[in-house]
């Protein structure tokens, strides 16, 4: 999962783009595009980047087909108008799904020998035969690294001897007919599919640094109706839960406690909602009503409840809702992290990410919570990325740009055997497929 790319902080401008690159990420809060450029030379740089409120997609599923397609498409087109380009196909994330992550173990017997390159491809033949969908959809399958007579973190086997070669292949599972509805969806929009990748994944490569993902960390991305909880060490994503609450379980709490709508129950968790109390919550009174809207607003046409004759709430009512909202969410992330054996002495530090994880205050709250260090995940500084787009609710599309980067080599196409395994890569093709594998083969090994 090593990033061969980088982003610097400076593109010179009259560096020419070797191919352009587009990204959707289709959440239920809202869908965003990025269009990302790659220099000759290896750097990235954001093109440009769009958004808009989510349409016909609840907890990571597709629940109204042209309601959905309309908005990709929307979001698409506003990030062609600031690209000044325009994209025919893009990556994209899948959340929901019913994700599932495996490690996949393949050893072959080499006799000691010095390894060829005939020899790796064997070891990924072997895998690639290997791999146990149980009946759902494969989306990846990665070598994450190999390893010589049971030794692990080899990144290069070749040239070097051993009795028995292995490999660790990451494979990411997904229920087949919710990605479907995913990619029809996209494909509606007049966009083809390059491929479909795990939004934690996606969202690893924009948070994670090298050293963590080796070392050990857990990565909780909350999004607004799924919270993915996973586990990356030595390199790879070990294990992953999803949760079927998020930060609009939250919004919604405050909607029902204070009889009021979604949107000012949206606006008053951002603006003024925390997941830390203070001393002086209780003394600062709150407008329902935003600047543009009439006084009132609620549900029933009243004040909200509980609020003064100004409609004005106590911000430490408002807190008070949040928190005990967050605290059902961050319990169940607790509880995923204990099934995955990130727990006690064998848990280490937890990132936050997604449009959930703005929440002012929550990495306190989470590091009180879970006994365990908590920091906030965002993409790292991408040349064009706008200050807006640089937070953790766009972690994920950041990600998938820089996932489309690097390209890792799928073990499904290699070989001579190849079969129609690649039903969510889109346009991918058994002969791009081959060669892109091969290419890799000789400039890694």
């Amino acid at each position: 999962m090593a990033r061969n790319k980088t982003a610097a902080k400076s593109i010179p401008s009259k560096a020419r783009l070797a191919k352009v690159l587009g990204a959707v990420n289709v959440g239920s809060f809202r869908i965003s595009a990025m269009i990302m450029g790659e220099t000759e030379t290896g750097d990235l740089v954001v093109l440009g980047s769009g958004h808009r409120a989510s349409n016909g997609v609840k907890r990571g599923y597709i629940t109204d087909m042209n309601a959905a397609t309309y908005a990709i498409r929307d979001a698409v087109e506003r990030a062609e108008k600031n690209a000044g380009t325009n994209v025919q196909s893009v990556w994209i994330a899948c959340a929901g799904a019913g994700l599932k992550s495996q490690i996949s173990k393949v050893e072959i017997d080499i006799g000691g020998r010095r390894i060829e390159e005939e020899d790796i491809e064997h070891l990924l033949l072997e895998a690639r035969d290997r791999i146990d969908p149980d009946g759902r959809s494969v989306l990846h399958a990665i070598p994450a690294h190999y390893t010589l007579d049971g030794a692990h973190g080899v990144a290069n086997p070749l040239g070097l001897h051993a009795e028995r070669l292995g490999v660790d292949i990451h494979v990411m599972l997904a229920d087949g007919a919710p990605v479907r509805n995913l990619m029809e969806a996209v494909q509606n929009a007049h966009l083809e599919v390059e491929a479909v990748v795990a939004a934690p994944l996606a969202s690893g490569y924009a948070c994670l640094t090298e050293e963590e993902r080796d070392l050990g960390v857990a990565l909780v991305e909350i999004g607004s109706d799924v919270t993915n909880v996973s586990v990356f060490a030595a390199g790879m994503l070990l294990g992953l839960r999803s949760i079927p609450l998020g930060s609009g379980d939250i919004t919604d709490a405050v909607a029902g406690a204070f009889g009021i709508r979604r949107f000012q129950a949206e606006r008053l968790k951002c603006v003024s909602g925390s997941a830390i109390a203070s001393p002086s919550d209780h003394r600062e009174m709150i407008p329902v009503h935003g600047p543009n809207e009439a006084e009132g607003g609620a549900v029933g046409g009243a004040n909200a409840r509980g609020a003064d004759d100004k409609n004005r709430i106590a911000r430490a009512d408002l807190i008070s809702v949040i928190t005990q909202s967050q605290s059902q969410l961050t319990r169940e992330i607790g509880k995923a992290l204990k099934e995955l054996g990130f727990a006690g002495v064998r848990g280490g530090q937890v990132v936050l990410t997604g449009g959930g994880a703005e929440l002012a205050g929550l990495a306190e709250f989470a590091q009180s919570a879970l006994a365990m260090p908590v920091r906030i995940g965002r993409a790292s500084e991408l040349t064009g990325l706008p200050e807006a787009h640089a937070t953790p609710g766009f972690s994920g599309l950041a990600g998938l740009c820089l996932y489309a980067a690097v390209d890792p080599v799928d073990i499904r196409a290699v070989g001579s055997r190849y079969s129609n395994t690649h039903e969510f890569s889109g346009s991918v093709n058994l002969f791009a497929g081959i060669s892109r594998l091969w290419r890799a083969l000789r400039e890694n090994f």
